[in-house]
């Protein structure tokens, strides 16, 4: 019997593909970072259904990578910017551990 293919987890395809939309929109934005409504515009454009709430999920995963750095007014509102690893990151210029959909380099 032949095995059956399995079919990919689509929220893990779509958090970590998030995740690597948080890093490209906050590299083109270096050395200023981005506000969260910014990012949120970029990550609605590939998914019209991202939410504020999935968005500060993925933001507060890469800043527990220590991929960015957030900075959260007491208004509520937050922003974020690559630090030196996240940009090392963009750069391809080191590994991308798992939980990021960054592509392979081919060049």
């Amino acid at each position: 019997m032949k095995d059956i293919p399995q079919m990919p987890d689509m929220e893990r395809v779509r958090r970590e593909h998030m995740r690597w939309l948080i890093i490209l929109t906050l590299n083109n934005a270096r050395p200023i970072g981005a506000a969260e409504s910014v990012i949120l515009t970029v990550a609605q454009a590939i998914y019209p259904d991202a939410t504020p709430q999935e968005l500060r999920r993925e933001l507060d995963y890469l800043d527990e990578r220590e991929l960015v750095d957030i900075t959260k007014t007491p208004d509520g509102r937050w922003s974020a910017k690559l630090t030196r690893s996240g940009v090392d990151v963009a750069e391809y210029t080191v590994d991308c551990e798992p939980g990021i959909a960054r592509p392979a380099k081919y060049w």
